[in-house]
């Protein structure tokens, strides 16, 4: 579970504190130079590419670059580099964007090493810990493609139900069907309060 930290003045125009997040085994913090390696020898992968939108194939330094400078000037919502608690490793990226002024949506990809070992499910409860107590929404929204059994699987541990389909137009895989998924903060505190009982 992320650290529960309370904070104040929830917001709900996107913007958003992006204090550094502790789970178990994981610690989310801003990108930073010295994940440039890590970042193009886990970010170069096709298969994780086509599970993406915006990321392009073959990733290379160019990419890099313009990425940390765009985690760097974000003025909504945050991005962190994912990195294993023990080491320091980078092993991915995850974050929350505003969604049509209707919300925010989370977003998250690992690395094809780290895949199956429950990180995900971790980096998916910090964010949505994050932006249920730092901010004033009342929806986090969520898709994956339809054939992405294992994204699927980790909203709705977090408590996501599906919603509807839609198409992700990735920039390697062209468009194809997606799932959507929506957590409501009255089912977030209902899950707090069963966890509290428990």
């Amino acid at each position: 579970m992320a650290d529960r930290t309370e904070t104040t003045a929830p917001n709900i125009d996107g913007s958003i504190d992006c204090p550094v997040l502790v789970t178990e085994r994981l610690v989310l913090r801003p990108p930073h130079a010295d994940d440039i390696e890590d970042l193009l020898a886990l970010a170069n992968n096709r298969r994780i590419a086509e599970m993406l939108a915006r990321m392009p194939h073959p990733y290379g330094l160019v990419d890099a670059l313009e990425f940390l400078a765009m985690a760097e000037q974000r003025a909504t919502g945050c991005i962190y580099a994912v990195t294993l608690a023990e080491t320091g490793r980078f092993i991915g990226c995850a974050g929350l964007e505003d969604w049509r002024g209707t919300g925010m949506e989370i977003g998250y990809w690992l690395g094809e090493p780290y895949w199956d070992h429950g990180y995900a499910t971790e980096v998916a409860g910090a964010l949505v810990d994050l932006a249920f107590r730092a901010t004033g929404v009342d929806v986090l929204k969520a898709s994956c493609r339809a054939d992405n059994r294992a994204s699927r699987r980790v909203l709705e541990k977090a408590g996501f139900t599906r919603t509807g389909e839609g198409v992700l137009h990735s920039r390697i895989a062209g468009q194809s069907p997606s799932l959507l998924f929506e957590l409501d903060r009255a089912r977030w505190i209902a899950r707090l309060q069963a966890e509290a009982a428990a």
